[in-house]
């Protein structure tokens, strides 16, 4: 009986008129989102020249679609080494800054989750004030730091800074909430020690959590230019982002290479989306329901 009124509630006018707008709602905002990477990707198959001339379009012209671009990027010649050593050295520096900042703030939040501890409340309340400080504030406190240090013009300068992310200890904590503490309990009895249960017991379990952070952690290790900028003097060690920013410069614009160089510099964050999406909605979830 409730199933039928239920389905005869999805058969009303009123039900059939929300889901149209609802569906070209998400629609319009899909293709607002996809525009640009089209556009991108349809102006990395014409000449900077047309680029320049007619700006990003979606415009489909056989007539001035082109592989030159592509065959000038992989071709060798002295913009295609030092795009490919941009490429490298962002490469470098977000695999070790995704998997610092996961370990690092797995153990943090693993620590004010699984165990009760004087000031623990306080520490938590701590880490989630940092969030709300804009990086603007910070960067002159860490910049004079990282030049204490010695580690200007270093890939440990740039990486040091964000291996301990307050919104990935949040979001780790906010999961791990949801596992049940008898799991700890249990595996003491057997024996185990504080790091085998960590690491063997507790970890594994949170694999949809790592997939998630990891993927946010790369994209904005991979994006980031700001930080980089500052830290980073030579140009043999430029990221990727920075690289290209240099391809603009008041005596000429290298749009062959920054088109498709920033094309094929999504490859890396695609892959990485796609080998894990199955995990996205179960670790961003997860840790909303309790019980």
């Amino acid at each position: 009986m409730a199933a039928n009124s239920h389905q005869d509630l999805s058969h009303t006018p009123k039900h059939i008129i929300l889901t149209i707008l609802g569906t070209g709602f998400f629609v319009c905002l899909c293709g607002l989102i996809a525009f640009p990477v089209l556009a991108g990707l349809l102006a990395s198959f014409r000449p900077g020249t047309e680029l320049i001339r007619r700006g990003l379009s979606i415009d489909l012209n056989p007539a001035t679609m082109t592989l030159s671009n592509y065959r000038y990027l992989f071709g060798g010649n002295v913009d295609s080494k030092k795009y490919f050593m941009w490429y490298r050295n962002s490469l470098t520096i977000t695999i070790i800054s995704v998997v610092a900042t996961l370990l690092i703030c797995y153990f943090v939040a693993y620590g004010l989750t699984m165990y009760d501890f004087a000031l623990k409340n306080f520490l938590f309340t701590l880490v989630l004030a940092t969030m709300m400080v804009p990086f603007e504030i910070l960067m002159l406190p860490m910049y004079k730091e990282i030049i204490k240090l010695g580690l200007i013009d270093t890939y440990t300068g740039v990486i040091i800074t964000g291996v301990c992310s307050a919104s990935t200890i949040f979001f780790f904590r906010q999961y791990l909430s949801g596992l049940p503490r008898d799991l700890l309990s249990a595996a003491r009895i057997d024996g185990a020690n504080e790091y085998s249960i960590s690491v063997r017991i507790i970890l594994p379990l949170a694999k949809p959590a790592f997939a998630s952070m990891g993927i946010l952690c790369a994209m904005g290790s991979w994006n980031a230019i700001l930080w980089p900028l500052l830290v980073l003097k030579g140009a043999e060690k430029f990221t990727l982002p920075i690289g290209l920013n240099t391809l603009l410069t008041p005596y000429g614009n290298n749009y062959d290479v920054l088109i498709a160089g920033s094309m094929f510099g999504i490859l890396p964050i695609f892959i990485i989306f796609l080998l894990f999406q199955k995990y996205i909605i179960d670790g961003m979830t997860a840790g909303a329901v309790k019980g």
